[in-house]
């Protein structure tokens, strides 16, 4: 069985917990029925030794196997290839469970849509703007109902790339948590939902130029780039040099940004120079999602 699980990046600015895209740089898994567990990890932590368990992907994947099989033990060899970067804002922690409940379904024999592991998803992180674009792919809109997802999801076009800047060290998510107040004002919430809803339309109609506008906000953005001041130096730069929008990725630390396929690697190479610690990647978007073959 082969698993692959895109990236991702969320929020977008002002889409606090509920905008999100998915970016083609994929996990991927292989997993193959045998005596006895056996786990390789090749790529993306492969020398960290909690990354090497995989034990957040064994723990989802064993736990919905045993449910899908009334209790039998799975014995399988997971051999993982990791290219999401670990920890950075890209949805590494989504990929896994997204691929883990893949699996599962896959080595249990039984039939899935992407709906139902969307909301299996949703078990294991409550926050669906991570889950929903590594599910379904493409740019998604998600709310919570209860314990379910809605979504809508808008293919995205070959005219757009993505370029990361990855950073050489994390944002802490309880560090990036801790900064947000308890208390927003009237004016900041209006903002931000008027952005949000603005940059869904120009999403849904591909209006594209006014990106820059609707990717403003004022709820977390540029509270948790304060705990890596550098972060404000890549966003100007990055417009400066042509960037549709430039927004933290996640909770930090990588920054994202889009751009036409013209400009992205003008933008990539001026970033690159300026910031030669940092990791910068140019990358297409994916529409496809997660993909599970048998």
């Amino acid at each position: 069985m082969h698993i692959s699980v895109p990236a991702t990046s969320a929020n977008l600015g002002p889409g606090f917990d509920s905008l999100g895209l998915a970016i083609d740089l994929r996990n991927e898994i292989v997993v193959k029925p045998s005596r006895f567990l056996s786990v390789s990890t090749r790529g993306e932590g492969a020398e960290s030794p909690k990354i090497k368990r995989n034990s957040l992907f064994l723990h989802v994947f064993n736990e919905q196997y045993r449910r899908l099989t009334d209790g039998r033990q799975p014995v399988f060899r997971f051999e993982f290839t990791n290219r999401i970067p670990i920890s950075r804002g890209l949805g590494s922690s989504s990929a896994v469970i997204v691929a883990a409940i893949t699996a599962a379904h896959l080595a249990a024999g039984v039939k899935y849509n992407k709906r139902k592991i969307l909301n299996l998803a949703l078990r294991y992180e409550h926050h669906p703007d991570n889950i929903t674009p590594a599910v379904m792919g493409g740019f998604n809109v998600a709310c919570l109902e209860g314990d379910r997802v809605y979504s809508k999801k808008r293919r995205l076009p070959s005219i757009l790339r993505a370029v990361l800047t990855v950073p050489d060290r994390t944002i802490s998510t309880n560090r990036s948590r801790h900064v947000l107040p308890k208390m927003y004002s009237k004016e900041d919430l209006v903002f931000n939902l008027s952005h949000a809803a603005y940059m869904t339309a120009l999403f849904m109609t591909e209006s594209w130029d006014q990106l820059r506008i609707a990717s403003k906000d004022r709820i977390h953005q540029e509270r948790r780039m304060k705990i890596m001041p550098e972060l404000f130096a890549v966003q100007k730069l990055a417009l400066e040099k042509g960037a549709l929008m430039s927004t933290l990725s996640g909770s930090g630390s990588t920054f994202f940004t889009l751009a036409y396929a013209d400009d992205a690697p003008v933008i990539a190479k001026a970033l690159a120079e300026r910031f030669p610690q940092f990791r910068v990647m140019e990358r297409g978007l994916d529409n496809m999602g997660v993909i599970g073959k048998a």
